[in-house]
């Protein structure tokens, strides 16, 4: 009898996960079959399933040219932001970890509060600086990678820090005194044993950077206009005037989804060994 109801237990938990992943699966699943109709039979058509699937949705945006420096725009912001995030995360985690600095958890709270605020907060304060005061003769921060990659930065690496300090403070101090003995400077420390400790926490740091500066879209559309303009931004010029082209923006919103899912398929053991590392201790 007890062995029955673990049985049914299991049953009920693998049921209810399977509906929390298609209820989670299926808009992305809706948004394919919209991508892969054409504008007659979006309009038309009204069963579930997609049977045909219409290229010519997916040819326009990609042999655009615009769309490919949104895309290349996207690539280049959301991976040099990933590696600058990383690198001021791993200094100032280890900084405020073994410096043993006055008002340490102080200033990791303050850090951690610049999260706090919603980024639309933000928005038009950041538009001021980059517009009238960050901005030299007839150059600017406005519309430009560079701008975005620094933004991405302030509130990217906040959320670093937090995540990176408890995987620092996870590996044992002794290990920095015994290199200190040796006549190893807190440098050779750094790279010799922090950051090899350390590097599943440092790869999920990566990732979700990268993933969050690829689908932010209220700084990209309010900082940029055309140089600089990323991915998720170009969804918004399929509304015209004249009306929405549903197929091409549905196409170009799968397209964008897929570099962030691939990412996360090759690397999903190191985000599960960073989150998990240091949580058990002696």
């Amino acid at each position: 009898m007890a062995r029955e109801r673990k049985l049914l237990g299991w049953i009920g938990v693998y049921a209810l996960w399977s509906v929390l992943t298609l209820i989670t699966l299926l808009p992305i699943y809706w948004l394919f079959v919209i991508s892969a109709r054409s504008r007659v039979e979006l309009f038309s058509v009204g069963r579930f399933l997609q049977t045909s699937f219409y290229a010519q949705n997916y040819i326009e945006p990609l042999t655009n040219p615009v769309f490919q420096r949104y895309l290349a725009n996207s690539l280049i912001v959301a991976t040099a932001n990933a590696l600058l995030v990383a690198v001021l995360a791993v200094l100032a985690t280890y900084a405020l970890s073994r410096w043993r600095l006055g008002g340490a958890d102080n200033i990791f709270f303050w850090t951690i509060t610049n999260r706090m605020a919603p980024p639309a907060a933000f928005a038009l304060p950041l538009f001021l600086l980059y517009t009238r005061i960050f901005r030299a003769g007839d150059w600017s921060l406005f519309d430009t990678r560079i701008g975005l990659i620094l933004l991405y930065c302030v509130f990217n690496l906040p959320f670093a820090i937090w995540l990176m300090k408890g995987i620092i403070d996870g590996i044992p101090i002794e290990l920095d005194e015994a290199a200190f003995v040796d006549g190893a400077g807190r440098a050779t420390v750094l790279r010799r044993i922090i950051v090899p400790l350390a590097a599943p926490g440092i790869a999920v740091t990566v990732i979700l950077s990268w993933i969050f500066a690829w689908n932010e879209y209220i700084f990209a559309a309010s900082l940029t206009s055309v140089r600089a303009r990323t991915i998720t931004t170009g969804l918004a010029e399929f509304v015209t005037v004249t009306g929405t082209n549903w197929g091409e923006m549905a196409a170009v919103a799968t397209i964008s989804m897929l570099p962030a899912l691939l990412f996360l398929v090759f690397v999903q053991r190191y985000i599960v060994m960073g989150l998990t590392f240091g949580a058990v201790k002696e």
